[in-house]
């Protein structure tokens, strides 16, 4: 198989690693003996070092196992950005345990659903959250629920302080046990658990190094951990690269520009993982009181497409480049990147990560490969895939076809092997024969400078098929008429490119990492 961008990795980044068959718990170990006394976490001006973070690890595991967490026991965690996050993550896979990630936002409902499916009989919660959980518990197989709280005094602070306690060393088989499951997001329908094995997990891990080789200083980066930890993106690229590399995760709860401005002026953070929402927040706030970003050496963004003008304007501010990715919870998540230092090129989500193969074929079938330039169905390959979907065959043996995952985002490859995503398989919009991606509508949007966010849907039109409709949140104290908007992009696309309509919204409805719900937008037209 060809691969055009193997002549675009960075000078000093590696084509292909060698990927180790250790556990995640053994990767961090590592780092806690070779950085013992180098800052591991920092957290709401207190600071923990490697030995510190592994004593309290062990001292969990040992508490937990008397608990009765064993292998293949799942072990659900429902916490904001805290230390006792990957305290309690790294103690659950001392046991053997797997791992359910939950959002802390999620309604009953929601929460119920993933307590069910995975079948977790074991949570470890926020105190603030502990009413959702109480309120469903006797509808799931909960047996213990664990508190967290900021303050000292929680039972979770009891598991951690019940020294010398330590769990039976445990056998797993890092290729085949599942480390995380990993729910979807849910965008496109009911969440699924991706089932995430060690060797998935340690595999992106050193997959996502090997793209910033050249950039790293072992033992000495300070990485801005405002990504949710429970969110694939924040779990590999904030929480577990960063103890790979001996970092310093500097952990922020909540996104708030300001706070945050604080902390980046406070600790000075040489990395930051951040996501399209998190980078035009930070921007706006810029106008309002500007702030020195110069610490930061690479910056990522991943989670959803960070509109070209938007790069444009960070990368202008903070005198860095925005390397913009692409992963999926499917693959751990990382599969693609914008060499952090060689080409980039805007709007692109760069080439495919080390160890890995991609390949963009016909959307109908998935069998043919399309030519450069053409748009279809992106597909991947690497050691970072998942195992499957929990307890869902059917929809397993549809998504995974010959070691080959179907993300079901439509791309396109221009030669010299960068790839480009045009939109879900889902959300394209066909209007009057023609195919319209959203994406294209978007980008043009947000160049509008009175526009702060936009998201674009197709409505059904009796005439067309399909219509374009947006959906805009407009900049603090601007005013804009739908048909001024509607005039602005019919000056810059194609006729049938152009929205109908567009609606003025106060904020969108988003996920935890701040993608846009389009979902949820469709339902509120009731389509």
């Amino acid at each position: 198989m060809e691969r055009p961008w193997y002549k675009h990795v960075a000078e000093g980044n590696p084509r292909e690693i060698d990927i180790p068959d250790i556990t995640l718990l053994e990767l961090f170990k590592q780092s806690a003996h070779k950085y013992a006394n180098h800052t591991a976490i920092t957290f709401q001006q207190k600071t923990y070092t490697y030995k510190q973070l592994d004593q309290m690890i062990d001292s969990a595991a040992g508490s937990l196992y008397n608990l009765g967490v064993k292998k293949g026991v799942r072990v659900a965690l429902m916490l904001p950005n805290c230390p006792q996050y990957p305290i309690a993550y790294y103690a659950a896979l001392a046991c053997g345990a797997t791992i359910v990630q939950i959002n802390p936002l999620y309604k009953s409902s929601e929460l119920m659903h993933v307590l069910n499916d995975s079948g977790a009989t074991v949570m470890i919660v926020l105190e603030q959250m502990l009413a959702t959980v109480e309120e469903i518990q006797g509808e799931t197989l909960l047996n213990e629920v664990i508190s967290v709280s900021f303050e000292s005094g929680s039972k979770f602070d009891e598991l951690i302080q019940e020294r010398g306690l330590k769990a039976p060393a445990v056998s797993i088989n890092p290729r085949e046990d599942i480390a995380v499951l990993q729910y979807t997001g849910g965008t496109t329908g009911r969440a699924k658990g991706a089932m995430l094995t060690h060797y998935n997990l340690v595999s992106n891990t050193l997959q996502s190094y090997a793209t910033a080789v050249s950039r790293t200083v072992l033992g000495e980066e300070r990485v801005l951990s405002i990504s949710p930890l429970f969110h694939v993106y924040g779990m590999t690229s904030c929480m577990n690269l960063t103890f790979y590399i001996g970092g310093n995760l500097i952990l922020i709860p909540r996104f708030q520009p300001e706070e945050v401005v604080n902390i980046i002026e406070q600790t000075k953070p040489s990395i930051f993982p951040g996501v399209p929402t998190m980078y035009i927040a930070l921007l706006n706030y810029f106008k309002v009181r500007p702030f020195n970003l110069s610490c930061l050496k690479t910056c990522s963004s991943g989670s959803a497409p960070l509109p070209a003008e938007v790069l444009k304007q960070f990368n202008e501010t903070s005198g860095t480049k925005v390397a913009e990715g692409f992963g999926l919870s499917e693959a751990s998540p990382v599969t693609h990147r914008n060499p952090i230092n060689g080409l980039q090129k805007a709007g692109s989500i760069g080439i495919p990560i080390p160890n890995t193969d991609a390949r963009i074929v016909d959307a109908a079938t998935g069998t043919a490969e399309m030519t450069v330039g053409e748009v279809g169905e992106l597909i991947v390959k690497g050691p970072q895939v998942m195992k499957g979907y929990w307890k869902l065959p059917e929809e397993t043996e549809h998504a995974l076809r010959n070691g080959w995952l179907y993300t079901g985002d439509l791309a396109k490859m221009d030669s010299d092997g960068y790839f480009y995503i045009i939109g879900r398989k889902k959300e394209l919009i066909i209007a009057s024969g023609y195919n319209v991606y959203p994406i294209e509508v978007e980008d043009i949007l947000y160049a509008h400078p009175k526009v702060l966010e936009a998201a674009v849907v197709g409505v059904p039109d009796p005439y067309r098929g399909e219509t374009v409709k947006a959906f805009v949140v407009l900049k603090e104290n601007e005013q804009l008429s739908e048909e001024e908007l509607i005039q602005y992009c019919r000056d810059q696309l194609a006729v049938y490119k152009v929205p109908h309509a567009v609606e003025f919204l106060q904020e969108f409805p988003k996920t935890a990492v701040g993608k846009i719900l389009k979902r949820s937008l469709k339902e509120q037209l009731q389509i």
